[in-house]
């Protein structure tokens, strides 16, 4: 896969900066900060898609590297989960047992 999970990534960073991070081990797709749908604000979390796959693995040197005072965490990033109707991944279920008579 050519993409990456960059996670514990400064509230304050920009797509640019993420971009600009990423952008010496090659030719990047797209880069992304994940944003709360309410508020606007960053979730400290984001993706870096590559053209291919040799790059991205030659990016995940960045796992460690401090960048404004916190420390990276740069993975291959994994395929999202099918979740279930009701979310969780677990096939719809809303919890278990209440235990007891209804």
């Amino acid at each position: 896969m050519n993409k990456l999970y960059v996670g514990n990534l400064p509230y304050s960073l920009t797509e640019d900066e993420l971009r600009d991070l990423f952008v010496k081990y090659g030719e990047i797709i797209s880069a992304s900060i994940i944003t709360d749908k309410f508020s606007g604000r960053s979730k400290g979390f984001g993706f870096v898609e590559f053209e291919s796959e040799e790059q991205a693995k030659a990016a995940t040197e960045l796992d460690g590297q401090d960048l404004k005072g916190r420390p990276l965490k740069v993975n291959i990033a994994r395929e999202k989960e099918e979740r279930g109707r009701f979310g969780g991944g677990r096939g719809g279920s809303r919890g278990g047992s209440r235990g007891g008579r209804w």
